[in-house]
Parts: C-alpha cells; sequence; structure tokens
C-alpha cells in the first residue's frame, strides 16, 4: 500500500490506520532533525537587535549548559523564542507547545510564561506594566520563571559572548526529542 483507500477518514480501514500509524511514527521520530534545520535558518531574523534570533537562542542554551543546567533546561532555552518566526504574537506558547510531550511540567511553564516575564524588561518603557508576571506570584514555578528570564533571556543578545554552535546542542536535542511523547510530565 503507498496510499489509503479512503478520501473521508470516516471511510478508512483497519489496514489504512495501521499504514497512517508506521508513516506518523516514522515522521515524528524526525522532529529533531526538523528542529534544527528550522534553528539554523533563523540567521536573518530580530531586526533591530544587535543578533540573530539563532545567536540569541545558542547564547541562551549555552548559558544554561555553562551554568550546569538540566540538558531538558539547555534544550528549552535554545527553543524558547522558536515561535518568533511563525506565532510573534503569541510565540512563548508556540515554544511551549513544540516542548510539552518531551519536557516535565515544570519546563513547559517556564518556556509558556517566558514572554509575559520577559516585559518586566521593557513594558514601562512602552506604557504598559512592566510586573505583569506578578500575576503569577504565588504560582509553583513563578521564581524557576524570572530565573529562567534573568539568567538566560533577557541578557542573551551580546554581539560578543562566545556561545556554542548549533552543532553542540545537536545529540542533546535529539536525545529530549528521543523520548517517549509525555512521559516525562512530572513536577519536578
Amino acid at each position: 500500500m503507498k496510499k489509503v483507500s479512503f478520501t473521508e477518514m470516516k471511510n478508512g480501514t483497519k489496514e489504512d490506520y495501521l499504514f497512517l500509524d508506521k508513516h506518523e511514527k516514522n515522521f515524528a521520530s524526525k522532529t529533531a532533525d526538523r528542529i534544527l534545520k528550522f534553528m539554523s535558518g533563523l540567521t536573518e531574523t530580530l531586526e533591530g537587535y544587535q543578533v540573530s534570533r539563532l545567536e540569541h537562542s545558542l547564547q541562551s542554551a549555552t548559558r544554561a549548559h555553562r551554568n550546569g543546567e538540566s540538558e531538558e533546561m539547555v534544550v528549552a532555552c535554545l527553543l524558547h523564542d522558536i515561535g518568533d518566526e511563525l506565532a510573534p504574537m503569541n510565540h512563548s506558547e508556540y515554544a511551549a507547545s513544540i516542548l510539552k510531550p518531551y519536557v516535565s511540567e515544570k519546563t513547559h511553564w517556564i518556556v509558556e510564561k517566558h514572554g509575559e516575564f520577559q516585559m518586566y524588561y521593557y513594558a514601562h518603557h512602552l506604557g504598559g506594566d512592566k510586573n505583569r508576571r506578578d500575576k503569577y506570584k504565588d504560582h509553583k514555578y513563578y521564581q524557576d520563571t524570572v530565573d529562567f528570564c534573568e539568567k538566560y533571556d533577557q541578557n542573551s543578545f551580546d554581539p560578543k559572548y562566545e556561545s556554542l554552535p548549533l552543532e553542540f546542542f545537536k545529540p542533546i536535542v535529539k536525545k529530549i526529542f528521543s523520548r517517549k511523547p509525555y512521559s516525562s510530565l512530572k513536577n519536578n
């Protein structure tokens, strides 16, 4: 079988869906490769800043790696702004949704909320509320997200910083995305 027999899903057979399941599993197994390829193209984004989106991501991940963070957090740092290209109004949620099946609840929450927490550094200059993050003050991952932004995001726009190359992170990205989806969603 090279193609399914149906043109409407309700008419699919068990054989059709077993065939598709095999293809979907194969496709999913290459997610890390597609992510790395996408990341490598983020060299012409982030107009106005002193570094590209790729360099910002590499600096963030390098800082986390050098600070002894878990591989999961290093990958989260690398991918935290992957949504800027296709979802500029909700980039944090976009990145978090990519990571969700493969990371802990804590890491997912940090990435999902980091955009709001980053407002602390600039919103007041634009007439906004720099303390918007305070609505999460009682959340168990509040301080972790404050720390993420302070240590790995807001400070990663330095053209003189010597970040590790994307190739360095390839095995870590592959390792995280080879996890059984949703098996690592634990509070940690």
